[in-house]
């Protein structure tokens, strides 16, 4: 079982894949959608579940999408058109840095997919591109909520702390407008449905070959989020509007 078919699994329960819950993600959206009417693009969209959203949310919206995965798209179209929202939904099959519109956009959305421009300000400097001027950026990034060991570090990334992680964002010129620095609560969810997820698939597929490996993938993560990085890793998820030059 390849990568791909493991986070669809492993998000089953859960298919926002950020540590946010459904209120969390709801508020997000009104402060990033404060007409309604906005037209939005999320790089690296997967499924498309914060477009469905907003897209639910917001009857004028319009929204488009890019991500890699077949798969991942195929699933937001069905998901479209079982939400009768699909006229208003475009998506592109193509990697998300290399995505070129002749229309710029009031939203631009990235969650999960900083690694795929290779980092945060990467990723930020991406969005811009596509910004309309007023327009806003929603991203989720992690950050270090204390000293993390050199295990904990390996394995997630080479995050800062919070406020190292937000004067990063100002000093490339952006301003945050709101931002949701996720709870306990959420991590907790998150990682308890990601990997029961992936353990439930297992026990109920004990004769599938991939049974053992989904099962060990589930143990081994369950294990790395309790004994290494679940006292120290945090996110954050900012609504970011650029500063002018003038200030």
């Amino acid at each position: 079982m390849n990568r791909e078919q493991i986070s669809r699994i492993a998000h089953a329960e859960h298919p926002i894949k950020s540590p946010l819950d459904d209120d969390s993600v709801r508020r997000l959206l009104e402060r990033g959608l404060p007409r309604g009417d906005e037209r939005v693009l999320d790089l690296g969209c997967g499924g498309a579940e914060w477009l469905l959203r907003a897209l639910a949310m917001c009857p004028h919206l319009h929204a488009e999408g890019v991500d890699i995965s077949e798969e991942a798209l195929a699933q937001a179209r069905r998901a479209a058109s079982d939400l009768g929202v699909q006229e208003r939904l475009v998506l592109h099959h193509q990697e998300a840095g290399d995505f070129v519109s002749s229309q710029p956009y009031d939203l631009v959305l990235s969650f999960g997919a900083t690694h795929a421009f290779g980092g945060l300000l990467p990723t930020l400097a991406a969005a811009r591109k596509h910004l309309a001027p007023g327009g806003r950026v929603l991203i989720g990034e992690g950050f270090w909520d204390r000293a993390p060991s050199p295990e904990a570090r390996e394995m997630l990334g080479d995050f800062t702390d919070l406020a190292a992680t937000v004067d990063r964002v100002v000093s490339e010129g952006w301003t945050p407008v709101h931002g949701h620095v996720s709870t306990r609560r959420e991590l907790d969810d998150y990682e308890w449905a990601c990997w029961g997820s992936l353990a439930s698939w297992a026990l109920d597929h004990p004769a599938d070959p991939a049974g053992s490996q989904v099962l060990t993938t589930a143990t081994t993560r369950r294990s790395e989020w309790l004994r290494v990085y679940r006292d120290t890793w945090g996110f954050v998820s900012l609504v970011l509007r650029r500063t002018p030059d003038c200030l």
